[in-house]
Order: structure tokens, then C-alpha cells, then sequence
């Protein structure tokens, strides 16, 4: 039985680099490269016509070129909108599968890209987490999602482009931190055919404080969403006990105004509303005593019905009541709409079936 050849797709750019230095190249011919694979799709070392011949023979002889595949696809027209939300399912060149979404509302067209098979935080009120752990995803398996989206968009609008990106599918971006940014290097500053400014891409994480730390002094201009969805420590390790024990709020809340302090920028605070559980007035007292040590955003979206995952979305009163008490403390808030609830597409239904928890 013949070995597979590695994914030349996996390889950073750095990785390429010393490839090529392997195979007796110039560093350059490395940028060459990427840009075959990450700015023309090249599926074939023959496409690469500005190599040399002999180059192509030793990359086809040491390296496979497999981009994901779209093996699946769902979509739903949302209310009062000529434009669905669109959930591809990828399969990955292992066999391992991952959803992205598709949202397109307002003169946006935003992808919601995962950033791990599975999940190891396994919060509570999220699907991916009854996946369990399989495994990262490499810089390259992420662009390859942004790039699925994008021909999708194309497809139905000739010129039309991905506007926004947000890592919120599956996984926590910031425990693969170096292929995350890898990533977004690639589809923000390498002026490749797709290229998209950092300050239009949100990481979101659950509170991963080192790297937090480390964007801040990163110099990267990307967005960040920390997923809080209570400000009670207590609560919290209810909730999403695995993020919580490792990442308190009282150590969050400092790493927060330290990124502030760096970066300039606000981070959104996301807080979905669980009914009877993080809604009350105490609550959003206590949001608003955590949200005040640093400059912030606070975004409130409904739980969204996920099967085995027994919680309730906020009635609508219980809401308002809530939203209100934030803005009369001062607090910038808005109300996130949830895309794509019907086909499971929206926060916290991502979830590829081979590996959800039957119980």
C-alpha cells in the first residue's frame, strides 16, 4: 500500500520556506507557491506554470495537493430577506468534516468559519462540544472554507465578495492560535485574489487569556468577541465549567482592559440569554460591573434550540428588561439577530452528526 504524500495545503508559509530549502530552492520560490495554492486554487503542480519544470516534478513526487470538498449544503431565506443563510458541510483530505456558514444580510456577506474539528470545551448550551476533540485545523483547511463561501457568493453575484469574517463555527479559534493567524495573514495582507482588511475579521474565543495577551501585542488589527454569557464565577463553571476553572473571571476581566489598554479597540462582550438561568436583574447587575474595568460592547442573542440541549430563549419582556438596564448603566448594547436557526446554522448549532452525542 503507497503512503499518502503530505497536503503541501497544511504547510505555513515559513513551513514552504524550508521546503524549498530541502529541495534545493530559493525562499522565494516558497511565496510562489503559496501564491498558487492560496490565491489561484492550483489543484495540480502543473498549474504552476512560473516554476520551473523540474521544480513541479520534485513537488509532485514529495507533496499531494487535496483542498476540502463540499459534500453537503443547506440553506434558509430568513424574514424579510432575499438572501439565505447557506451551511456547507467540508470534507477535510482525513475524512474529518467541518460546517461553515454563509450569512448575507444588509449589504454584508459574512462567513462564519470553524477553526478545530470539534470542540474541547464542551460548554453546556453548545453542539460542537458534544463532538468532543478531534483535532485542529490547519491554516490552510481554514482559508480553504473562506474560499468555498466565497465561489458561492460569485456564483450568485458576478464581482460580489466575502465583506466580513468571523471565526464562530466550530472550536475555539485561540487554542490554534498560530494557524488562525496564519490564516487570516493569508486572506488579509498577502494582496492575493481574495484579500480582506484584519478590522473586517472577529476572532471570538471563550476567554483564552494567554492569547488574548498575545494578540494584544500582536499588532494584528482583527476584532475580538469573548463569549461570556454570564458574569457569576459560579454560574459560569455551570455553564462552560472546563473555560471558566481555567479562565475566572476576575483574571479574564484583567486580561480584557489590558487588550483595551493595547489595541484601542472595544471588545464584544457576546452573553446569550438563557431563560431562568443568566437573565435576571442581579444578572445584569453583575455584567454591568464586569463590562465597566474595560471599553466594551455588549451583545445579547438568544439561546438557539439545539436537540439533547435543554434550555429556553428569554421571553421577549425579559429581554427588553434586560437590554434596558444595561443601556440605562451606559453600556453600548445591541441585540444580535440569529441567522440560519432552521438548518442549524446558527450560535452553537454547529455540529457535524458523525460525532454529536447520541445521548
Amino acid at each position: 500500500m503507497t503512503a499518502t504524500l503530505p497536503n503541501i495545503i497544511d504547510l505555513t508559509l515559513k513551513e514552504l520556506q524550508q521546503a524549498m530549502s530541502l529541495l534545493g530552492e530559493p525562499s522565494f520560490r516558497a511565496t510562489q507557491v503559496h501564491q498558487w495554492l492560496f490565491s489561484h486554487s492550483a489543484s495540480s503542480f502543473d498549474d504552476m506554470t512560473t516554476l520551473s519544470l523540474a521544480l513541479r516534478k520534485k513537488l509532485s513526487v514529495t507533496y499531494s495537493i487535496h483542498h476540502a470538498e463540499v459534500i453537503d449544503q443547506l440553506e434558509s431565506l430568513e424574514d424579510n430577506s432575499d438572501n439565505p443563510t447557506k451551511k456547507i458541510l467540508l470534507k477535510l483530505p482525513d475524512n474529518e468534516t467541518v460546517e461553515s456558514v454563509l450569512i448575507a444580510s444588509s449589504g454584508r456577506r459574512t462567513a462564519c468559519v470553524s477553526s478545530q474539528v470539534g470542540c474541547p470545551f464542551q460548554c453546556h448550551f453548545c453542539a460542537t462540544g458534544t463532538m468532543g476533540f478531534r483535532r485542529n485545523l490547519s491554516a490552510g483547511e481554514i482559508t480553504g472554507q473562506l474560499y468555498a463561501l466565497n465561489e458561492m457568493v460569485a456564483a450568485k453575484e458576478p464581482g460580489a465578495t466575502i465583506t466580513n469574517i468571523v471565526f464562530m463555527g466550530m472550536g475555539e479559534p485561540l487554542l490554534n492560535s498560530d494557524n488562525v493567524i496564519e490564516a487570516i495573514l493569508t486572506l488579509s495582507s498577502r494582496n492575493y485574489s481574495f484579500c480582506l482588511s484584519q478590522k473586517k475579521i472577529t476572532i471570538s474565543t471563550v476567554g483564552v487569556i494567554p492569547e488574548i495577551q498575545r494578540l494584544g501585542k500582536s499588532g494584528m488589527k482583527t476584532k475580538l468577541a469573548v463569549s461570556l454569557h454570564t458574569a457569576d464565577q459560579q454560574k459560569r463553571e455551570s455553564l462552560m465549567p472546563l473555560a471558566a476553572r481555567q479562565y475566572p473571571l476576575n483574571e479574564l476581566s484583567k486580561s480584557l482592559a489590558e487588550y483595551t489598554a493595547l489595541t484601542g479597540t472595544p471588545v464584544t462582550i457576546v452573553y446569550m440569554l438563557l431563560r431562568g438561568i443568566n437573565d435576571s436583574l442581579d444578572d445584569a447587575k453583575q455584567l454591568v460591573r464586569f463590562s465597566r474595568s474595560f471599553l466594551c460592547k455588549i451583545n445579547l442573542i438568544d439561546y438557539n434550540s439545539i436537540i439533547n440541549i435543554r434550555f429556553n430563549p428569554v421571553y421577549d419582556a425579559t429581554r427588553e428588561l434586560f437590554q434596558r438596564y444595561l443601556f440605562d448603566s451606559g453600556l453600548h448594547v445591541t441585540i444580535r439577530k440569529s441567522y440560519g436557526t432552521t438548518i442549524n446554522a446558527a450560535c452553537g448549532q454547529l455540529a457535524t452528526t458523525r460525532y454529536a452525542d447520541p445521548q
